[in-house]
């Protein structure tokens, strides 16, 4: 039996399954799935429709303020608006991930973005992944979870996942190790791993088993006798 508001923040860098694997604890535990990146990619690509420099932290600050980004649920799959319009494929692209992790250094954008994220976990049990969700957003999460993977892994996947999108393996790989050196030497809430989370390194091992692996940890960790 698990207790009532639990949270459970996964970290990790791009392609290391933070998202398939969140949305399937989701459901297996009846809890709302947030995918914290996407909201970073919709600004992102705010940014770039509107020919805004991503590198400038000011333009950004400035515009973010116009980027209304929405979080809805349809059919239980979480979709993202950008000023209304769903933007929830349109963000997956490559060169949509440089821009995200170019505004998710800018502390305006941050500020504005981990309140609402916050809001959307208040009162209710919550998987939220990301890159500072243990460490920032969550600081006080159920249950923290590292995923890792080696990086060729990690592009192997995200191709698989953009096939449709005329891109090479090479280009998505590149994208995986630019994002992973820009995110982890942000000065802003860089990408780390939580002091208590638990690490999983999830190279060559099936989805299936991490995701039964992490339910069974939130299941001790949420269970009534362990809080309280």
């Amino acid at each position: 039996m698990m207790s009532p508001h639990f949270s459970i923040a996964i970290d990790g860098p791009s392609g290391a399954g933070k998202s398939t694997i969140a949305k399937l604890i989701a459901a297996k535990l009846n809890a709302v799935y947030l995918d914290t990146g996407a909201m970073y990619r919709a600004v992102g690509l705010y940014m770039r429709r509107h020919d805004i420099d991503v590198n400038d932290a000011a333009l950004v600050e400035q515009a973010a303020a116009e980027a209304k980004v929405e979080i809805k649920y349809v059919n239980g799959a979480q979709r993202v608006l950008l000023c209304g319009e769903d933007v929830t494929e349109r963000i997956r692209k490559p060169e949509i991930s440089a821009a995200a992790s170019a505004v998710s250094a800018v502390p305006g954008v941050r500020r504005v973005l981990v309140a609402a994220q916050r809001e959307i976990a208040r009162g209710q049990n919550v998987v939220m992944d990301g890159r500072d969700t243990g460490t920032k957003v969550l600081p006080n999460a159920t249950l923290k979870i590292y995923l890792t993977a080696d990086a060729h892994e990690r592009a192997r996947r995200r191709f698989a996942e953009l096939r449709c999108l005329s891109v090479t393996y090479e280009e998505v790989l590149n994208a995986i190790n630019e994002r992973d050196h820009a995110d982890s030497t942000r000065q802003e809430s860089p990408l780390k791993k939580a002091a208590d989370a638990i690490v999983i390194d999830t190279t060559g091992v099936a989805v299936d088993q991490v995701v039964e692996r992490i339910v069974t940890l939130a299941r001790e960790r949420c269970a009534p006798e362990n809080n309280g």
